[in-house]
């Protein structure tokens, strides 16, 4: 009730200056009204100077008579057209004014109720943090979403050769239930052959064998089977193993990826920014993940309110730049050579990242060579730009202090 009283009193505050235009007498009547009045006070004037004249004897009475009469004719002339355009000039009705007044509510009430959303309630972000709290703790579980969804494509279509790989290996590890290199091959070959239930099923006993020693990678691959046997959904079961992998490994990047997709999937977009963002400037074009980062990011951060623009993708094939086997490569070369050659790849390296932008790694390493080659101030200067740059991913600005230390400008 209280959004309809405010609409309708801004309605109204819009309509009642609008209305008093219409009703204020307007146009070019008002001009010509206020020059018939000082046409009538010249003419007043005028009389009076009739008299003046008259009286010094400048006129005679004759003269003064004619004159009186021909001014006075022309003051009742302009008395006359002051008159006539005050009548001619009026404004609007009252009804217009109305008119004007349901014109404007009507279509402002019609256009919030084709447009907006009447009676939806407000969603300040505390009411929306906890639906999305409460949208995460009522998932579906494991079973109940690979019910409701197929199954993600297998990674290869399954040959003859792997179909009789699978039946010897599930049939060998009936009678050999503690073999862990048997049920690790077994996880990965089911994968292969898009059985992922049967998959995360025979990566549980390889962390189940392992016991205490299970690693991070182990954690994240039962993940990660775990959510393409439910068709890409992250289920409770998941996040559990998502979380066991961060425990053992805060950086691992399939544990990230996933986990932003979960809380992407439960309305925590800006959650899904914080954990992508960092892992995409970190990553290299190999890593699984970055694609499909690459491919999401900028929509997850417009729903999160947040303006990002997606840095253009890193090159594969490694790093790129001068690296040891370089610099030992040159060791035939006069000293003049060998300076020139590291010269030229660090500047290219250099220049890459100024217009290409690069990786934490990349970074690191032309700061490292520029400080080897003597250029002390512009390693500091690009030190420096990397700060900025990676200054919210404290992981990245982690890499790139190591070369900045080999540099010797930190300690």
């Amino acid at each position: 009730m209280t959004f309809w009283i405010i609409a309708f009193a801004i309605a109204l505050l819009s309509a009642i200056p609008l209305a008093l235009a219409l009703r204020r007498a307007h146009g070019i009547g008002d001009v010509d009204s206020s020059t018939a009045e000082v046409e009538m006070k010249v003419y007043r004037d005028q009389l009076k100077e009739v008299d003046r004249d008259e009286a010094r004897g400048v006129l005679s009475a004759e003269d003064a008579k004619r004159a009186r009469i021909e001014v006075s004719r022309r003051l009742l002339d302009a008395d006359k057209a002051r008159a006539s355009e005050k009548h001619g000039v009026r404004g609007a009705p009252i009804w217009a004014a109305a008119v004007l007044f349901a014109a404007v509510s009507g279509g402002a009430l019609w256009l919030y109720n084709d447009l907006g959303a009447p009676g939806y309630e407000d969603l300040p972000l505390t009411h929306r943090i906890e639906l999305a709290e409460e949208a995460r703790a009522n998932r579906p579980t494991q079973d109940a979403i690979e019910q409701m969804r197929p199954p993600s494509p297998p990674i290869m279509e399954p040959d003859e050769r792997l179909t009789t790989l699978l039946v010897q290996l599930r049939d060998a590890l009936t009678t050999r239930p503690d073999d862990l290199q048997g049920h690790i091959l077994l996880a990965r070959n089911e994968a292969v052959a898009g059985n992922y239930r049967a998959a995360y099923e025979a990566q549980k006993q390889v962390i189940r064998i392992k016991g205490p020693g299970a690693t991070a990678d182990d954690y994240a691959d039962l993940a990660d089977m775990m959510i393409l046997a439910a068709g890409g959904f992250v289920s409770p079961e998941a996040e559990d193993a998502l979380t066991k992998a961060l425990q053992r490994d805060p950086q691992n990047g399939t544990a990230i990826y996933y986990s932003g997709l979960m809380f992407a999937q439960t309305g925590r977009p800006d959650m899904t920014f914080r954990l992508w963002q960092p892992l995409l400037s970190s990553s290299s074009a190999e890593d699984p993940w970055v694609m499909p980062i690459r491919q999401q990011i900028e929509s997850v951060a417009q729903a999160a309110g947040i303006r990002y623009t997606l840095p253009p993708a890193p090159m594969a094939g490694g790093l790129r730049g001068p690296t040891q086997e370089d610099v030992e490569a040159t060791a035939d070369m006069t000293p003049e050579e060998r300076q020139e050659m590291i010269r030229g790849m660090v500047e290219g390296l250099a220049a890459r990242l100024a217009n290409e932008g690069g990786s934490p790694e990349e970074w690191s390493r032309l700061i490292s060579s520029l400080a080897m080659l003597g250029e002390t101030e512009r390693a500091k200067a690009i030190w420096g730009e990397a700060q900025v740059i990676f200054g919210a991913t404290p992981e990245a600005l982690a890499v790139v202090r190591q070369g900045a230390e080999r540099a010797g400008l930190v300690e």
